[in-house]
């Protein structure tokens, strides 16, 4: 009993940082080609279940932000038609209730798929730097978008 109680204390303690570095946005701002003003996304970003984790978890939020291994992100730009841009700006918490922004292109009706992009090195929570790249999201990012408010064509 007592070994499974030490296992179950080591295994929390390594989870601790990680969850403690993987904030999700509090909210999210998009704006761009076809909208009358900008779209507010609020929920639990986190992950799925709320429109602002499914747009974090299917738009590489995380993977650009911190980053992960093995890295989904691409240094360069894919081969393929990028069509119209938007503009996310993310909101994300920090410690000692730092909120910092952070900065996504997205691509929704990119051929042959929606991508999204994060410039590497944008700042956030007093002087981290974010991860950045190219992310080949899945076809649930647009779908996401357009319940949001996106148009379900490219403008």
């Amino acid at each position: 009993m007592r070994r499974y109680f030490i296992a179950a204390v080591v295994v929390v303690a390594l989870a601790l940082p990680a969850a403690a570095v993987a904030k999700g946005p509090i909210s999210a701002s998009i704006s761009g080609p076809g909208l009358e003003g900008p779209l507010v996304i609020k929920g639990d970003g986190e992950g799925p279940g709320t429109a602002l984790g499914t747009l974090a978890s299917t738009s590489g939020f995380f993977a650009q932000m911190y980053g992960q291994s093995p890295d989904p992100t691409l240094a360069s730009r894919p081969t393929g038609t990028l069509g119209p841009r938007y503009l996310a700006v993310y909101v994300v918490p920090g410690p000692n209730d730092i909120r910092s922004r952070v900065i996504q292109y997205i691509y929704p009706y990119a051929k042959p798929g929606a991508l999204t992009y994060m410039r590497a090195g944008q700042t956030f929570w007093n002087g981290r730097k974010a991860h950045g790249g190219w992310y080949q999201a899945s076809a649930a990012l647009k779908r996401v978008l357009v319940r949001a408010g996106l148009p379900a064509k490219a403008p």
